[in-house]
């Protein structure tokens, strides 16, 4: 079993804590051992003990503390980290979370020398200003928060999904090839499109349009969300409720100064 030795642990805390009392005490014993020819045997027993019991109660308790306020302030930190990366309607990444996740995945993909596929979604609530006119924003915001649920309910654990816009969801695929992409958004329209919403009794069904774009080498997070967006704009304009995604494009939007749309 692997300790956990993160600064939000308390494996660290511990580890810490015993590691540096043992430091104390070996120092106290090293420094009085020079003294110890010279003393009865009563007194050298007298300061064994005070060299074991002083570094462990006063050094002992000190890291303690310290390790414990230093563990606190990592936590705070990190719940900080996350507030900051949240939406904080619907619970997934915001925006600037989001696009900077799928940045640093395609840098790294950049370096290796074996392509790695992957693929991008955009996800767009159909109609969603008449559910704010009609039945009002409490209810446009529950079914936000519906239709991530469904989103996320459909992705892998290392899938990441993020709140791009209004109404607008990105859902990133590391290492799907595209036919697998084009399952998955149409698992998640299919899923929206199923589920009950009826704010004060009153049905309203949800549907989303889907723009999807894979790629199979280097690239940029600027490149596939340009090409997702196209064939966002294409399903919206094609009477929405549907996936539009073209793989073809995707071998393309490594070589510079490709942005065509077959």
């Amino acid at each position: 079993m692997k300790l956990d030795l993160s600064p939000t642990s308390w494996g660290r805390v511990i580890s810490v804590t015993v590691a540096g009392t043992a430091f104390f005490i070996a120092v106290a014993f090293f420094v009085d051992s020079f003294n110890f020819p010279y003393l009865s045997t009563e007194a050298v027993r007298r300061a064994e003990l005070t060299d074991l019991l002083l570094p462990l109660l006063l050094g002992g308790s000190f890291l303690f503390f310290l390790m414990w306020k230093i563990r606190q302030l990592a936590i705070a930190q990190r719940d900080l980290s996350i507030v900051a990366a949240t939406d904080s309607l619907t619970a997934v990444l915001n925006r600037g979370a989001f696009s900077m996740l799928v940045e640093a995945y395609l840098e790294q993909t950049r370096k290796q020398e074996q392509a790695r596929p992957g693929a991008l979604l955009i996800i767009d609530a159909d109609h969603f200003k008449s559910i704010n006119d009609r039945l009002g924003h409490d209810s446009g915001d529950q079914a936000l928060k519906l239709i991530a649920q469904a989103i996320k309910g459909q992705l892998r654990g290392v899938d990441i999904v993020g709140r791009i816009g209004g109404e607008e969801f990105g859902v990133f695929l590391p290492g799907v090839e595209p036919a697998q992409s084009w399952l998955v958004a149409e698992s998640i329209r299919r899923r929206i499109r199923e589920m009950e919403f009826s704010p004060g009794g009153r049905s309203c069904p949800l549907s989303v349009s889907i723009g999807g774009i894979s790629f199979s080498g280097p690239t940029t997070y600027e490149a596939i969300f340009s090409a997702a967006d196209r064939r966002l704009y294409a399903a919206k304009s094609n009477g929405r409720d549907q996936v539009s995604f073209d793989p073809a494009e995707a071998s393309q939007l490594s070589q510079p100064g490709a942005a065509t749309v077959h």
